[in-house]
């Protein structure tokens, strides 16, 4: 894509988007991230990407522009940079809790506007954006969607799914990590040391997760194929559930959601 993309913040969701599309061989002179404290992007500026603290020389050199700012500043930035925004641009967010309906009332043309809910193991090529839009055309879509795709993986939602797919695909990183982190400690009070027990616990996570992709199976249904009468994985599986594995995971997520809703 030879497009010239302007990431307005460049927190932690921004350095991931831009990492990711460099890692896909996007033209780092086509990228601009801004930042107020721009030192802290020295890594991206060695690259050959354009930092810069000013959101509106950005938006007037850039084509496609993704906001990454926190939610409460959105609306300052969206101000900002408003009378500079044309109708040609193509105008990405990836801020929470922020509708498409509420972008445009707060720009003065009409833009081609998405909202998308990427994570941060975009950085890596392995996030899952969901996208919404309203009225996009195909060919804005398309390329949309190819952006994201080279960071991971993307699929279409109905906008009114965008906090349930933050949680469910952005603050689920977290909850997956947290995870990890209780496999490696159990790891290591069966007798592994630290590093030896995430190789096994993060590898065994990838492991099961290609499985579902591959395989196209229920998680119940591999579950089955490591479960005997009697044996050891049945045993620890009922002793978790004992415990409200499952149950404390589920009330997790819907507890997010209703933070993100209220």
């Amino acid at each position: 894509m030879d497009k010239k993309i302007a990431i307005i913040g460049g927190g932690n969701l921004g350095q991931a988007i831009a990492s990711g599309l460099i890692s896909d061989n996007f033209k780092t002179s086509n990228l601009i991230i801004t930042r107020h404290k721009t030192e802290l992007l020295s890594d991206f500026k060695k690259k050959g990407v354009k930092i810069t603290s000013n959101n509106i020389d950005a938006v007037k050199n850039s084509e496609i522009i993704i906001i990454a700012v926190k939610p409460y500043k959105v609306e300052s930035i969206l101000k900002e940079i408003s009378k500079d925004i044309t109708n040609s641009h193509v105008l990405i967010s990836v801020v929470s809790d922020f509708s498409i309906e509420a972008i445009n009332n707060s720009v003065q043309s009409s833009p081609s506007v998405f909202r998308a809910m990427p994570n941060t193991a975009a950085s890596v090529n392995e996030s899952m954006t969901c996208i919404a839009s309203q009225n996009a055309s195909e060919e804005d879509s398309k390329m949309v969607h190819s952006i994201f795709n080279a960071l991971g993986e993307t699929i279409s939602i109905d906008e009114q799914l965008m906090d349930a797919a933050t949680v469910l695909g952005a603050c689920g990183i977290a909850y997956v990590l947290r995870f990890i982190r209780g496999m490696i400690q159990g790891g290591i009070e069966i007798g592994f040391d630290a590093k030896t027990a995430t190789q096994i616990a993060t590898q065994t996570v990838k492991g099961a997760s290609e499985l579902l992709l591959k395989e196209g199976n229920h998680p119940e249904a591999e579950i089955d194929k490591v479960t005997t009468p009697k044996g050891c994985t049945i045993t620890g599986l009922n002793e978790m559930e004992h415990q409200g594995f499952s149950s404390a995971l589920i009330k997790g997520i819907k507890t997010s959601y209703d933070k993100i809703s209220d």
